[in-house]
């Protein structure tokens, strides 16, 4: 029997006196290997295809809020047009109509043709695409008037006997008065400058 505690023993008990050899480091790429249970995994892909889907939802939301857009056709106060049929109004902006019956000459007023709140009108109203329009209005610049924003059509068309123009609903003021088309008002279904 050996005498002593194991570790004046040393090696004795574990093959005698036998020394290992030092293993060599040799450096290469580490992966670190994490457990994660199946229910886990499963929690975070829901986490992380709910978050994708919130994103493509946000971003269908935009592109159709600007599809759904809603626009009205606004006239100066003065005007007795309460109504317009969508036929006399296309010859109105495609510059085959330029008076009111009582006379008065038509302004077309509204916003820059490449703005996407102006697709709806180019589509509807002139059938043509932005790089035709822009020409278009060029040709006409006696009866159209472009503006930067809503606010500046409605202030040109409060301002100018004979004015129509074209505006987002919501930005609708006092000083005009609301046109309707084929007898339906902006937020009528059919109303033709309604969106979607």
């Amino acid at each position: 029997m050996l005498a002593g505690t194991r570790s004046e023993r040393g090696l004795a008990g574990h093959g005698g006196s036998r020394r290992q050899a030092p293993r060599k480091f040799i450096p290469g790429p580490v992966t670190f290997v994490t457990y994660c249970p199946p229910a886990e995994v499963a929690r975070l892909a829901r986490v992380t295809i709910g978050r994708k889907f919130l994103i493509l939802v946000w971003v269908a939301g935009i592109s159709l809020a600007a599809q759904a857009k809603q626009l009205a056709l606004v006239s100066d106060t003065a005007n007795t047009t309460v109504n317009i049929s969508s036929a006399d109004l296309i010859k109105i902006f495609n510059g085959h109509n330029k008076s009111w019956p009582d006379g008065k000459a038509i302004k077309i007023v509204m916003r820059d043709p490449s703005a996407a709140d102006m697709q709806l009108v180019l589509r509807k109203l002139l059938n043509m695409t932005p790089e035709q329009a822009h020409t278009f209005i060029q040709a006409h610049r006696e009866a159209i008037v472009i503006a930067d924003s809503d606010d500046a059509v409605l202030r040109f068309v409060s301002s100018s006997p004979g004015a129509i123009g074209v505006v987002d609903l919501y930005s609708l003021t006092k000083n005009v008065n609301v046109v309707k088309i084929d007898g339906k008002l902006p937020v009528e279904q059919g109303y033709l400058l309604r969106g979607n």
